[in-house]
């Protein structure tokens, strides 16, 4: 990456550190701390998140790091869809589970065209291993099928295979906020390596793609919760927008 982005990286942290947390974590907290942990605890999740690990690398901004960041709050949305459903513990602590498997493997076929249908074929290998039921499988692969924005969806069979997959799409479209600015970007630069009047010039195309993003959350958690991530992210892209053309850019 060349050295003048990792100077204007810095330059974004600091500006999204300016804007507060968003809502989303301020008022679940223990939703938050439930999801983190079986995450943490769960040995199956553990062994996957290790096979995923040596699948995936940053190329795009979606390595490792952003599929458990996805992964945690896809949990967190299903603790709290399913409370509201009125779902049992148990019966909600095995979605969480389903919806977490659904997060790490997501991208796991990011460097292939139509990678949600390639990666869903792939996570079907994986999880043949896993114990989960042909239709729990099922629920998994098809939730990975369905998470890219902006395209056609497949139709699904029950309400619960609905709740994963939505859980999911807005867990993943939740990083178009602030953490495109910290992380994502400058992954996908570094991977690039654009030259700076390049990204200059296309920057205002990415920003209009977080606008689009906004109408598109599909739980009832993310269609709450979610525009508040992108009004942040696009605020901050404003501001280093400016700050890019002011400090960075050649007169």
């Amino acid at each position: 990456m060349a050295a003048i982005y990792p100077i204007i990286q810095d330059r974004a942290r600091r500006i999204v550190s300016q804007f507060p947390v968003p809502d989303f974590y301020r008022d679940f907290p223990e939703a938050n701390e439930l999801s983190r942990k079986h995450l943490d605890e769960n040995r199956e999740l553990q062994l996957l998140q290790k096979i995923v690990d040596q699948q995936l690398d940053d190329d795009f901004g979606h390595g490792l790091r952003h599929a458990i960041k996805v992964t945690r709050d896809a949990g967190t949305l299903i603790l709290i869809e399913g409370r509201r459903f009125g779902y049992s513990d148990e019966r909600i602590k095995r979605r969480m589970f389903l919806v977490q498997c659904a997060g790490l493997l997501h991208d796991v076929m990011r460097k292939q065209d139509d990678h949600a249908i390639i990666g869903a074929a792939y996570a079907e290998k994986i999880l043949q291993d896993f114990s989960m039921s042909s239709a729990e499988t099922r629920d998994v692969c098809n939730a990975i099928r369905n998470h890219e924005a902006f395209k056609k969806t497949i139709k699904l069979d029950s309400p619960e295979a609905e709740l994963i997959s939505d859980c999911l799409y807005d867990a993943d479209k939740f990083r178009w906020g602030p953490d495109n600015f910290t992380d994502t970007l400058w992954d996908m630069i570094s991977c690039a390596n654009p030259p700076l009047p390049l990204f200059i010039k296309k920057f205002p195309k990415g920003m209009a793609g977080l606008e689009k993003i906004k109408l598109t959350f599909r739980s009832h958690t993310g269609i709450r919760y979610g525009p508040q991530f992108i009004d942040i992210g696009i605020a901050v892209g404003k501001k280093l927008y400016q700050v890019i053309l002011k400090e960075f850019a050649s007169p």
